[in-house]
């Protein structure tokens, strides 16, 4: 048994949305019973046994003897819902001159074609390991470089993404490996173009074939599915990867108009938008995330809310490509879950996503307030657990996974803030204690295992 002791502790909102709290369509059993008093909580006791929460009470002066004092505010692990770690590597190196999501794409397939399985395990340990400086205990990695640069498979079909599955271990921190569909250039099913080949399967039932190959049997990873786009999955093909998620009961995630070019090939090809066709075809639904959901119609909204689809933001790239602001309120009114992704790590920082929903949306009515804190941070923790299938983590609770994260309220940055907003203040350099699953990974500010930004400097400098 392991003893906390925190100054102040965020327990989580009293009412979560009962798509969030039953976890539709997963296999995890919900966490214990939220505590009567959650939300933010001041000297709380929290025992740990076997990676779960064994106990969790408030109001304990003075801490136990042998108790580790969480001087701060401690949250519940961050799940980070969106990420291609490969990335992360581009970060600094594309920001210079003009240009669009398209133009930028064009450096990202440049990257792409240099990867192969041991230098993307590198720089995927490296940006899992940043993660986890920042608070992030569990990431959803949606993978698409599944092959050699000119598409030829390895002779494990699956190498690069055990290479992703390895260096999340290394790092410390939990994966959801969502093996992604990508078989055309365009809505019109056109071929794969060069940078694209090594993406590719042929088809969905080769997809599906090779996905069937994955094992993944540590405890720290979980196997999913995503559509990477209606414009790189060809609509015949889509209730396959649907089909293969559903019958597994796995998180299912797809880009969803992310690009208002996107929506216009769409509707010239189909005759619908995205989220029309999607619907028509079975791929929404509460075991369904849509990320960004940046150019969507009201009639959109109303079919993923209606659905309990959830909806993945990454404000950090998504103002970083230029690709607009997207509907978050609205998505939630709607009755969407909401969740968070750093995407392509032009930043790794939940804190900095979870403000920015609700700045972002300032910006766009010149009203102040939309989101409460506990509806961010909810996004930033349990919700975006269960996006990816991990229904048992996120809440600081009985019974739930043991993962905390504490952030300190003496930084230049924080001292003198309210704990209560600090999610307004504190950035991913606060960040000085992260426990994942009973296991600290994170102390005073570093990394236990892995010198990060040598990691980072070693893993990209052979890219670039």
């Amino acid at each position: 048994m392991t003893l906390y002791h925190a100054e102040y502790a965020w327990l989580g909102p009293a009412h979560v949305p009962r798509i969030v709290r039953e976890g539709a369509g997963r296999n995890d059993p919900p966490p214990g019973n939220v505590p009567a008093d959650a939300g933010l909580v001041s000297d709380v006791l929290i025992e740990v046994a076997d990676g779960r929460f064994a106990a969790v009470t408030p109001s304990v002066r003075p801490a136990p003897a042998g108790a580790v004092r969480l001087a701060g505010l401690t949250l519940p692990g961050l799940a980070n819902a969106h990420s291609h770690a490969f990335h992360r590597a581009l970060r600094g190196r594309t920001h210079a001159g003009t240009g669009t999501f398209w133009t930028w794409r064009d450096q990202m397939y440049a990257l792409a074609a240099r990867l192969d399985p041991v230098s993307y395990l590198a720089l995927a340990r490296a940006t899992y390991a940043e993660m986890a400086l920042a608070g992030v205990t569990c990431v959803g990695e949606f993978h698409y470089l599944h092959h050699g640069p000119d598409g030829t498979p390895y002779a494990d079909p699956n190498e690069m993404g055990a290479a992703l599955v390895t260096a999340a271990q290394l790092a410390g921190i939990r994966i959801t490996l969502l093996d992604t569909c990508y078989l055309a250039s365009g809505v019109d099913g056109a071929a794969l173009e060069a940078g694209q080949r090594r993406f590719g399967d042929g088809d969905a039932d080769g997809w599906a074939a090779r996905v069937d190959r994955m094992r993944i049997s540590a405890g720290h990873a979980k196997l999913g599915a995503a559509i990477h786009s209606v414009r790189a999955v060809p609509a015949d093909q889509i209730p396959t990867v649907v089909g293969w998620a559903a019958e597994r009961e796995a998180p299912l995630h797809l880009h969803l108009s992310e690009q208002r070019a996107e929506n216009d090939a769409c509707v010239a090809r189909h005759g619908r938008t995205p989220a029309e066709l999607l619907a028509e075809l079975g791929a929404l639904g509460p075991g369904t995330t849509a990320v960004h959901a940046t150019h969507l119609t009201a009639t959109d909204r109303a079919l993923l809310g209606g659905a309990g689809t959830g909806v993945c933001l990454c404000p950090t790239t998504e103002r970083d490509l230029a690709d607009g602001i997207g509907p978050g309120r609205a998505l939630a009114d709607a009755g969407c879950p909401l969740s968070l992704g750093s995407d392509s790590h032009a930043v790794i920082d939940l804190f900095e996503e979870a403000r920015a929903v609700e700045l972002d949306e300032r910006l766009r009515s010149q009203q102040r307030g939309h989101f409460t804190v506990d509806e961010l941070l909810c996004a930033a923790t349990v919700a975006g657990h269960q996006a990816l299938g991990w229904a048992d983590a996120g809440r600081i609770a009985p019974g739930a996974r043991a993962d905390l994260v504490t952030v300190r309220l003496d930084s230049a940055r924080t001292a003198g803030v309210d704990p209560a907003g600090a999610v307004f203040a504190a950035t991913a350099a606060d960040v000085r204690h992260v426990v994942v699953d009973g296991r600290v990974v994170v102390k005073d500010g570093e990394h236990t295992d892995i010198d990060v930004s040598q990691a980072l400097r070693t893993a990209i400098g052979a890219l670039v």
